[in-house]
């Protein structure tokens, strides 16, 4: 198989990941691999991965009809630099496609159900070691790939319920809370991308690929950290706390006059500058708030007196005295603030791509700053099935075979203008 030629050469170039999954923790593995250099192929279902289709906000051109499943906003979220084709993987013939692309690939990631791959000849014992001993396959699961849950299927929200996630999050005496983002899911494509470069490290040692295994509920019982320490060690329930931090004090969401902030003192030499802002010196020396042992024992009469203080000024006034001692503090941003932020901007974390049907788009990029690359020429989300000729071309397939899996609906071969060529290496 020719070698995709990446116009983003990275840590990753050179190496060819298949991603058998959809929605989110699997993507966004996959687009951390592709952001490193990676030559991500998408494989999608026949009717296109489900984000395609959750909106609001689409990009321009790519709503879902017509046939066309659409380009969400949050399809695009974790898509970026990769390419697609559309198989149907459970017909012999889109099985076969799939053979092929993994009998040159170097990683493979799924999140079907236990017994899936298997079903379709493509379980990594009965086939796919064989294959390609150097392939590294990666499952991704909701709740493991055996044991009494292994079949259930694994949301970000269920999972963030049933890993104690949501017990400890929300307001005091309030319901369970869910985070405004799907942090399981994200975790477990970070858990995911790591799992893919040690095993990638250490086929460099051995020549041989091997099965990795992560799920969303192993992941996020490990994201418990010390909460789950904290139980472990005291066999006390955690409860929910709000904003404010169950074992540091001052470390809480604050009302200033005219808008919220967090203010969060680390140890008791930030406590004492803290409270000489304040004008109340004299408290790094109260034994009531002296030590963070003695602050989280008075965290009520601390907290109360603190809110009557903050809201005397507006937050710009306090976060600018505050960073002016070494405190750490931050208003409560809105996104639209956030993402137009000037250190923000300044780390590059927000790039931009030309898409064909919708032109230039901006997105938020990778964190990771590597010297060997920077966060530009970032390749658009696909098409739906956009790169399949091209890959099945690639892989030895003729015109006529073409043509005989479209019409067997083994694969989408899109045509028309609403699915333009892209210029350049991709």
């Amino acid at each position: 198989m020719t070698l995709w030629s990446s116009t983003r050469p990275g840590p990753l170039a050179g190496i060819r990941v298949v991603e058998l999954a959809r929605v989110l923790a699997g993507p966004f593995c996959g687009q951390m691999l592709a952001d490193a250099g990676a030559d991500v192929i998408k494989v999608e279902p026949p009717t296109g991965d489900e984000t395609r289709y959750w909106g609001p906000h689409y990009l321009d051109n790519c709503v879902p009809e017509d046939g066309y499943p659409g380009d969400s906003a949050y399809y695009t979220c974790c898509n970026r630099n990769k390419r697609s084709i559309a198989i149907n993987l459970g017909s012999s013939d889109g099985q076969e496609i799939v053979r092929r692309l993994l009998s040159g690939a170097d990683v493979v990631i799924e999140n079907f159900k236990p017994g899936t791959m298997e079903r379709w000849g493509l379980g990594y014992e009965s086939t796919l070691r064989s294959l390609n001993d150097r392939l590294v396959y990666v499952n991704i699961s909701g709740f493991g790939k055996d044991g009494p849950d292994a079949g259930l299927p694994g949301y970000d929200f269920v999972v963030q319920a049933a890993a104690g996630l949501m017990s400890v999050t929300g307001e005091v005496g309030g319901a369970p809370m869910k985070v405004g983002v799907a942090v399981t899911d994200l975790a477990t494509g970070v858990t995911a991308a790591f799992a893919i470069a040690a095993a990638l490290v250490q086929r460099g040692i051995t020549g041989r690929g091997q099965r990795v295994d992560t799920s969303l509920l192993g992941t996020q019982v490990s994201w418990l950290a010390n909460v789950g320490s904290s139980y472990l060690i005291s066999k006390i329930q955690p409860r929910r706390y709000g904003n404010a931090h169950a074992n540091v004090v001052p470390y809480e969401l604050f009302q200033a006059a005219d808008r919220h902030m967090v203010i969060a003192v680390g140890n008791d030499q930030q406590f004492a500058r803290c409270a000489d802002v304040l004008g109340h010196p004299e408290w790094a020396m109260d034994p009531r708030f002296q030590t963070n042992v003695a602050r989280v024992e008075h965290r009520d009469e601390l907290i109360s007196v603190l809110q009557g203080l903050l809201r005397q000024r507006p937050a710009t006034e306090w976060i600018k005295l505050f960073r002016g001692r070494g405190i750490p503090v931050s208003a409560v941003r809105t996104v639209d603030e956030v993402l137009s932020d000037a250190q923000v901007r300044h780390l590059g974390l927000i790039g931009t791509y030309e898409h064909p049907a919708a032109g230039i788009q901006e997105c938020i990029a990778s964190p990771i700053a590597f010297d060997s690359m920077v966060n530009e020429n970032l390749g658009p989300p696909p098409m739906f099935s956009e790169h399949a000729e091209e890959i099945l071309k690639d892989l030895g397939y003729d015109r006529h075979e073409l043509e005989s899996l479209t019409a067997a609906a083994a694969v989408v071969i899109p045509v028309g203008a609403k699915f333009p060529e892209r210029s350049g290496s991709r």
